[in-house]
């Protein structure tokens, strides 16, 4: 029997004993943040948010300055006044399928930050208004932690960017000692933030319908006392999902994430 025959016959006797040869492995996922921060780059929905969370926050505090009140707010930073988008770009071509705290770090000094959609406009209505404007944040990046994040504000632009209205919270994600702190000297009228954390502490939970359920007891407050803006790449939501806030890059996170996507039921009501 010819030699290119022979060949044939083997082929075709494997494939009949189901014998193919192997399929090529399949390719690595994609980044999964890679839709989310494409949205935030792209999606004028995203700066649409802000407008309106920003307009909203200007409403109440409108009506509170003809009623005679002499009202303060109190904000968090990141993903709130400060836009963080360049950040999100390097995450994603470093290809860091979470937040980077490496990434994090080293962007924070680069001091290349702007406020987010609207944000300048409102801090400065509050500035000239009178109204204070105290800001409440978790950072840590060592013993500049607090230098850098008021270079990040006055980079920005916005106003209050001193140590009298910054606290800064190296140790804990817990805001509410401080904000309670300034309720019972100021007259407390809004909360900005980005994350369910930033108005109750309720929220820092490490099961997703628990945290959503929580959420009933609050819901009256949102678009009245909280100003919530939109943050698809991390937050406390993230903890809830992995049981940590900056989960590691690893194949068994990576298929917590592809499991919550395959779920049903979840968010159904």
């Amino acid at each position: 029997m010819p030699r290119s025959s022979a060949c044939v016959l083997l082929t075709l006797t494997l494939g009949a004993f189901g014998c193919a040869r192997p399929a090529d492995p399949p390719p690595a996922p994609r980044n999964p943040l890679a839709m989310a921060v494409a949205w935030k780059q792209a999606a004028a929905e995203y700066d649409a948010l802000y407008y309106q969370g920003f307009n909203v926050a200007r409403m109440h505090l409108d009506r509170a300055l003809r009623d005679g009140r002499r009202p303060v707010v109190i904000s968090d930073l990141d993903d709130t006044v400060l836009d963080t988008r360049d950040y999100w770009r390097e995450v994603l071509s470093a290809d860091e399928p979470f937040f980077s705290d490496a990434l994090w770090d080293a962007w924070v000094a680069t001091n290349q930050v702007r406020a987010s959609p609207g944000a300048l406009e409102f801090l400065n209505f509050c500035h000239e208004a009178g109204v204070e404007v105290f800001y409440v944040t978790n950072r840590d990046q060592g013993p500049q932690t607090m230098e850098l994040a008021l270079g990040n504000l006055k980079a920005a632009g916005l106003p209050f960017a001193d140590a009298e209205h910054l606290t800064v919270l190296t140790d804990s994600s817990d805001k509410e000692p401080r904000q309670r702190a300034l309720a019972q000297s100021h007259d407390v009228l809004l909360y900005l933030g980005d994350n369910l954390n930033d108005f109750s502490r309720s929220y820092y939970v490490t099961d997703v319908e628990n945290r959503r359920a929580r959420l009933a007891t609050d819901r009256s407050d949102f678009g009245r006392r909280f100003i919530l803006f939109p943050n698809p790449t991390d937050g406390h939501w993230i903890r809830a999902i992995f049981g940590d806030s900056e989960p590691l890059p690893t194949p068994e996170n990576i298929d917590r994430l592809n499991q919550i996507n395959r779920q049903s039921g979840i968010g159904n009501r």
